[in-house]
């Protein structure tokens, strides 16, 4: 079962963590280790921080040696496409090729407007964010191309080196699988990834998904998910990282409701349970999964989470 650790680098999690939190991923056995690429806490905590998403990664594929590593998702809000490219190349260069690039139109206006980046209406991010797969594409495909878009122009590009892996960086986008993004999907995307889905949302965006492919006369794209998870290797480990978990996220109420109202979403319990929990999913299309592991800080967790991969 492909298995991945997905951290929410902008909620504080320092070098000393990332370092930390890679190891212990190669060490569980895990595919890989991935991240959000936020400048800003999403949940409007201005005080907590965010180092660079594909800084930090290009430094830790020097000190790894087998983990995959990725963003969960870029938005193309914050760079030039050119630039998050020749960042991503780096990446794949330092890593010996273990890098995959997600990319999304940004959604979380407060880091923008407080970091001075553009954030247009839903409409125009998408617009600029369709130019940006394509020349973003290209630049590790092509040898020579030009772009005349809405939003970019490019003459004469010529981008070297291409990346270590080929024949490119696989490219991951996401969403709902609407029409919009999963036309977009299927013209470029190696693979599709959704969140935090139930059973029967991932059957539905997977089937619209699989329409656009036919489409587009291709082979249906590998479905991913990226969803909340909290193990423990018992009962008792299970509940004392929730409610953990609970008091750090600011949830009110009581412990017990608070779980039945992820279970639909979210991998919750031992690794018996969280392991038929994925199994459910695969039977439903899922080809791999993203967990997303919120106590950034214990890593005893991530080697619970490694029994999953060999499930």
């Amino acid at each position: 079962m492909r298995v991945n650790l997905m951290i929410e680098g902008q909620e504080s999690v320092t070098w000393e963590q990332w370092v930390d939190l890679a190891r212990a991923t190669e060490a569980a056995g895990l595919e890989g280790l991935f991240r959000s690429d936020h400048y800003q806490s999403v949940a409007s905590r201005t005080e907590r921080s965010a180092l660079d998403a594909w800084v930090t990664l290009g430094a830790l594929g020097a000190i790894t040696e087998r983990i995959r590593l990725g963003t969960m998702v870029s938005p193309t809000s914050f760079r030039h496409p050119s630039v998050l490219a020749k960042g991503v190349v780096t990446a794949d260069h330092v890593s010996g090729g273990r890098v995959e690039l997600g990319m999304g139109a940004g959604w979380h206006e407060l880091e923008h407007t407080t970091y001075g980046l553009p954030f247009h209406d839903l409409g125009t991010r998408y617009d600029v964010f369709e130019e940006q797969v394509e020349i973003v594409t290209r630049q590790f495909t092509e040898e020579r191309f030009d772009f005349h878009g809405q939003h970019y122009t490019l003459e004469g590009c010529e981008a070297r080196p291409k990346p270590r892996q080929q024949p490119s960086v696989p490219l991951i986008l996401g969403g709902v699988a609407g029409p919009r993004s999963a036309r977009l999907a299927a013209r470029f995307a190696d693979e599709y990834n959704t969140v935090f889905p139930s059973l029967d949302a991932v059957r539905e965006r997977k089937g619209r998904l699989d329409a656009a492919c036919a489409e587009m006369g291709r082979d249906p794209l590998p479905l991913s998910i990226m969803t909340g998870c909290v193990l423990g290797a018992d009962q008792t480990e299970f509940r004392d990282r929730a409610a953990r978990l609970k008091e750090r996220s600011g949830a009110e109420g009581d412990l017990d409701a608070w779980l039945d109202g992820l279970r639909d979403e979210w991998i919750l319990g031992t690794p018996e349970q969280a392991a038929e929990r994925l199994q459910a999913y695969t039977h439903a299309g899922v080809s791999r999964f993203m967990l997303q592991h919120q106590l950034h800080d214990d890593l005893d967790m991530v080697a619970v989470v490694g029994e999953l991969a060999g499930s």
